[in-house]
């Protein structure tokens, strides 16, 4: 019998939108202008689809009259707010391509992003807006004007909730004519290693991809979708705003930056009907001392994504969250982002074991890295995506490009993943996260989820250690549900001998309060393996 290729198109179960951001505004708009779009739970404030289109055209006439067109980077640099919603779709409608920029970068990170894309404006939020809740530090003002200073193209910053933002407005006028081929969007990369490569999206790519996601959540404009994760990265942009615009939904912004308690309280008080979030943000809600005092009923779905989700803490999502049809993403944000999904009538085993299957329209493979011969089903290789959710390229490096997407169009994610026989993908890990202890190979994400299964813990991470005599040791840092109660590090160093292959049991356990992540909400491995090396003196 032949062996059956890991790779798989998708069925085409969803429309691919052929229209612009803009375009599918305005559809929206007019077939629901009464509806709520947005809610602010921060300040109360909130808008029905008319009121939002007209304080978005309101924006670009003021971004207009400001110098803003067609092809312009416009960057910003901000937490989650209303006006980032407003300055999202009013670029759209210019034309202009958002760079949007992660909140707590410093002045050398956000010179970096400034300069390599060349932006011309750049909106802020600042730092002594009472509900920012801005995590960068410092004066954001100085930081802007430093960072600034080294991008020639930069004219001006733009405040929001200043006089100048108060007054943007401008005459009436068309906008330009747009394709959905062009780029509209550049998204920094987290760069957990190595310098953030701006991800350059076109109108196709994000609306399509929103929209798609949407439809397999069964978005209508009945739900109401709680958005803690931040607007700058796609989860926030894409699958928050554009998955909700495309179906006619709400949109909840909980609180500036994540905070548990308001998250849940948004959820109570706006009956959000879906939440997102990415595992750490789920841990720390169920985690709450008053978890039970929230009304949570009207929760439906949701999503997950950005790092593989625990199985133990997807099945508390689903029966203390209620989130009966929540959902697992996988994909970056040079997809623009998701290439795969679980579906609603998933079974336990494929809901909580896997990243789902493929989306429509697009197509995954499992590859050898070295060869990129496409892998047997079940066989551990690279995951690679093509079709339109792949980036228009890095933003002005095409070596860097030539690098990620192949000459085929496939985009080679550095994941390690095997395709069931059924299509379905398994995420273990990152390839440059794989161990290789004497020969064996170790996946962190097997570890992990044995961890997951011991009930005091909340959290687990595993990194490989140099080792003289095997090349590498499993270190594993773990978050306990009580610390002051909790198991000790030889209680579970014990517990992994007893349930995993020698080889995979961690040697060296280590407690911490919580794991360094990125605002995106991905764990930043690369600081754990520098902590466990230097732990141990290696």
């Amino acid at each position: 019998m032949t062996e059956q290729a890991s790779h798989t198109r998708g069925e085409p179960e969803v429309e691919l939108l052929t229209e612009t951001i803009g375009e599918r505004f305005d559809r929206s708009v007019a077939a629901f202008p009464g509806r709520e779009a947005l809610v602010d739970a921060v300040t109360g404030r909130r808008w029905t689809y008319a009121e939002l289109a007209a304080d978005v055209d309101r924006v670009a006439r003021g971004l207009r009259a400001r110098g803003v067109r067609k092809g312009d980077r416009v960057g910003i640099w901000a937490t989650n707010c209303p006006e980032w919603v407003l300055v999202q779709y009013a670029t759209a409608r210019l034309g202009a391509v958002l760079v949007t920029v992660n909140p707590a970068y410093r002045t050398h990170e956000l010179a970096h992003a400034l300069a390599r894309a060349g932006v011309s404006l750049l909106i802020a939020l600042p730092d002594d807006d009472p509900a920012s809740s801005v995590p960068a530090g410092g004066d954001r003002r100085t930081t802007a004007a430093e960072a600034g200073a080294g991008c020639p193209a930069l004219r001006e910053v733009l405040w929001i909730g200043g006089p100048a933002w108060h007054r943007l407005d401008g005459p009436e006028q068309d906008f330009p004519a747009l394709h959905p081929d062009e780029p509209i969007t550049v998204q920094y990369t987290s760069g957990t290693t190595g310098s953030p490569k701006g991800a350059t999206l076109s109108h196709r790519s994000i609306l399509n991809n929103g929209h798609c996601v949407g439809a397999l959540l069964g978005y209508t404009e009945q739900d109401r979708i709680c958005v803690p994760v931040p607007f700058y990265h796609c989860f926030g942009m894409v699958l928050g705003n554009l998955a909700a615009l495309s179906h006619g939904a709400c949109v909840v912004i909980p609180a500036r930056t994540f905070d548990p308690a308001a998250t849940l309280r948004a959820v109570a008080t706006e009956r959000a009907t879906s939440l997102y979030g990415v595992p750490t943000m789920f841990i720390a809600e169920l985690g709450l001392p008053d978890f039970a005092a929230y009304d949570l009923s009207s929760l439906r779905t949701g999503l997950t994504g950005a790092t593989p989700c625990p199985v133990e803490l997807m099945k508390r999502v689903r029966s203390d969250l209620g989130m009966a049809g929540v959902a697992i993403a996988y994909g970056m944000t040079e997809t623009s982002p998701v290439s795969t999904l679980t579906r609603g009538d998933d079974d336990l085993d494929h809901r909580t074991g896997t990243v789902g299957r493929v989306l429509p329209h697009l197509e995954v493979k499992v590859a050898d890295p070295a060869s990129g011969r496409t892998l047997p089903r079940g066989a551990v290789g690279e995951l690679c995506t093509r079709g339109y959710a792949v980036m228009l390229g890095y933003w002005e490096e095409p070596e860097r490009t030539a690098e990620a997407v192949d000459r085929d169009g496939w985009m080679h994610t550095g994941d390690l993943a095997l395709m069931r026989p059924d299509g379905y993908l398994e995420v273990v890990g990152r390839i440059k996260d794989m161990i290789i202890r004497g020969g064996e190979n170790v996946y962190p994400r097997e570890v992990e989820e044995y961890l997951h299964t011991h009930p005091g813990v909340a959290d687990a991470q595993v990194v490989g250690v140099p080792h003289e005599r095997y090349g590498e040791e499993v270190f594993a840092f773990v978050v306990l549900r009580d610390p002051a109660g909790g198991p000790a590090p030889e209680e579970l160093t014990a517990y992994c001998r007893d349930g995993l292959a020698r080889y995979k049991a961690p040697r060296h356990v280590r407690v911490v309060d919580a794991f360094p992540m990125t605002v995106s909400g991905k764990v930043r491995k690369n600081e754990l393996r520098e902590l466990a090396a230097r732990e141990l003196g290696r």
